[in-house]
């Protein structure tokens, strides 16, 4: 087995997978026009990894505030405060800004729809 992706049952799927496209610079790989409204988002290497869809079944939305250590989103980047500021800059306020020991720098942030995502700025990479 492999891992597929992450699923998350967000208000809007459609809104939350374009902000994550626009700014992340991930696609939509496949998306529902109609009920669920499902979109998996991928990264440039084109594997999926995220699922967002809207399922009244469930609670919608119930992962956005919660803490940033409980759920979050994390991305590679190489300068991460420079990665951050077009995103503080629109109004997405920081939850932690952490440089770690080994000069890792971690800095999380809430989006508009008040999930978390981490810039990861890794002094050891993680992804080949």
């Amino acid at each position: 087995m492999r891992f597929e992706h992450f699923a998350i049952n967000v208000a809007n799927p459609a809104a939350v997978a374009a902000w994550y496209c626009e700014r992340f610079g991930v696609r939509v790989l496949r998306a529902l026009e109609q009920a669920p409204f499902t979109h998996f988002l991928g990264d440039d290497t084109g594997r999926v990894f995220m699922e967002l869809y809207e399922n009244p079944k469930a609670p919608i939305g119930t992962a956005a505030g919660k803490h940033f250590l409980e759920i979050h989103f994390g991305f590679v980047t190489e300068d991460a405060a420079a990665a951050a500021a077009p995103l503080i800059a629109e109004g997405c306020p920081v939850v932690e800004d952490v440089n770690l020991a080994d000069g890792t720098r971690l800095i999380m942030l809430r989006d508009p729809f008040g999930l978390c995502v981490q810039l990861c700025q890794r002094a050891n990479k993680l992804l080949a």
